[in-house]
């Protein structure tokens, strides 16, 4: 076996893999949670940063939408990508590649001189957790020893959890102490220690069965699609001939992205996974929900600081409670879910949090966050925390097991998809002017409405898995990296199956 530290490839034994109690099984852990972390903090921290980055770079509405979705954009475009790159060129290699894209990419984000510069660092920096967030939970599958994987992943997914609910809390303090541009800077150290750890504890791990081809036609036609569609919503008002151009040429790239899809051997979105009625329902629910979220977490934190006068740290630490219930509950939800079915809580999930968007209603000018905040994020939290678990094990028993790590991610780009395509969607549904971040009224006035829009995307969401979710998910189980799992933008990635020896 070489040398870890030489970045030689080192092939896993075929033995059983590296346990978990040993050292290196430790560092392997530590390494995968450093990484995933820098991705799931940036999409936590950055809302809150929001209202001081148009601030201070003079930016209108439209900045701040393309501050959140140039990121999404290309991370939802190219995450099945980078898993598989993983499986076929080595895991660690890609995974270490994605960190240090990131780290490099948010450098360039704090250092940035105007918003168009952070723009472009945004949409690099997708492109390396598009890289890094597949490999992190992957290492674990294809590293640790079968009977340690479970545990492993916990872990991961326990630590990444805490990170999820401490991230809009470190985003605020950030914000309010040495500025918005240590927002994304805190990356930088972070990956200076990943990397080190990464190259001399990981091992190389890969897909045998897995070959050099990869659909970068198909990745291409969908980020594009999505790139075009978005940048007409977003400059709608303008009803330049430019934004039509941008809509029919998404709706034609898109078109073609399912022609392409359609036609080659090895597509990045099989068209045949669909086949599985269960698995298209949860993924149309999955549309309907991620949106509502995705709007939801980006207008907030605005509404807290512009309208209720909240500083950047005291609107960060209020979303706590909606993260800490999820951390707490997962677990327990994922074994209600198997015990009763899929479809009571995809149905009831998505009402609560409906009623919780109704209840941020009463949340404006000097909003008291006992009597109006408190509750809607406690019912808001409750809502996610009913919902994510058995969404994903719905997704992963749809399919053969062979294909999860391939529906999980579809699941996931799809949320990713949905949320982008809702920030961009909203002001303008809303009818937010383009500096309407600037006036506490006219803002609170569109935050109602945006709201509603939300809640109806709920609503819709509720109405598909009741309708169209009948099938018990038998022994589906809470998947371990469901545990204490409360990222509020996407739905857990389940890593490709090891190969056996």
């Amino acid at each position: 076996m070489s040398d870890p530290a030489s970045g030689t490839q080192e092939r896993l034994p075929a033995g059983p893999g590296v346990p978990l109690a040993s050292a290196r099984g430790r560092w392997i852990v530590l390494a995968t949670v450093l990484g995933s972390t820098m991705a799931l903090l940036d999409s936590t921290v950055v809302n809150v940063a929001l209202p001081t980055i148009g601030v201070d770079l003079g930016a209108d509405l439209a900045v701040l939408q393309w501050t959140v979705n140039a990121y999404m954009l290309t991370l939802a475009g190219l995450i099945l990508v980078g898993g598989a790159l993983g499986d076929r060129f080595g895991r660690r290699r890609v995974f270490v590649l994605g960190v240090v894209w990131f780290a490099g990419a948010s450098l360039l984000c704090g250092i940035a001189p105007n918003a168009g510069v952070l723009v472009a660092a945004r949409a690099l920096q997708g492109v390396g957790g598009a890289l890094l967030a597949p490999g992190s939970l992957a290492l674990i599958q294809g590293s640790i020893a079968a009977g340690d994987r479970a545990r492993a992943v916990g872990l991961w997914s326990g630590f990444g959890g805490v990170g999820a609910a401490v991230g809009p809390f470190l985003g605020g303090w950030l914000v309010d102490g040495p500025g918005w541009r240590w927002v994304f800077l805190l990356n930088v150290p972070v990956a200076a220690v990943c990397v080190p750890i990464a190259l001399r504890h990981v091992p190389e791990s890969r897909d045998p069965h897995a070959h050099g081809r990869f659909d970068v036609l198909g990745a291409a036609l969908g980020a594009a699609a999505l790139a075009l569609v978005t940048y007409a919503l977003i400059e709608a008002r303008s009803g330049s001939p430019l934004v039509i151009a941008s809509a029919a040429g998404g709706v034609l790239l898109g078109a073609a992205f399912l022609y392409v899809e359609r036609h080659r051997a090895d597509p990045m979105l099989p068209p045949d996974i669909f086949a599985s009625r269960q698995f298209t329902a949860v993924n149309v629910v999955t549309l309907f929900v991620y949106a509502a979220f995705s709007g939801f977490f980006f207008l907030v934190v605005l509404q807290l600081q512009v309208v209720s006068g909240y500083s950047a740290l005291a609107a960060g630490a209020a979303l706590l409670p909606t993260t800490l219930l999820m951390l707490l509950l997962s677990a327990r939800s994922g074994a209600l879910g198997e015990k009763i079915g899929p479809r009571i809580p995809l149905t009831v999930g998505p009402l609560l949090c409906a009623a919780a968007l109704l209840l941020m209603l009463r949340v404006g000018p000097d909003a008291s966050y006992l009597r109006d905040v408190l509750p809607a994020l406690i019912v808001m939290g409750m809502g996610m925390v009913a919902l994510v678990a058995p969404l994903t094990a719905t997704v992963l028993s749809s399919v053969d097991p062979g294909r999860a790590g391939l529906a999980s991610g579809i699941n996931n780009a799809a949320a990713r998809a949905a949320g982008l395509l809702a920030v961009a969607a909203l002001p303008l549904l809303a009818g937010m002017a383009p500096d309407a971040y600037r006036s506490a009224s006219e803002f609170d006035a569109a935050f109602g409405r945006a709201m509603l829009w939300c809640a109806g995307l709920l609503v819709a969401g509720a109405v598909v898995a009741w309708t169209t979710v009948r099938k018990p998910v038998p022994g589906a189980g809470c998947h371990p990296e469901c545990h204490t799992f409360c990222a509020t933008t996407s739905p857990p990635l389940e890593p490709p199956r090891a190969a056996k020896p």
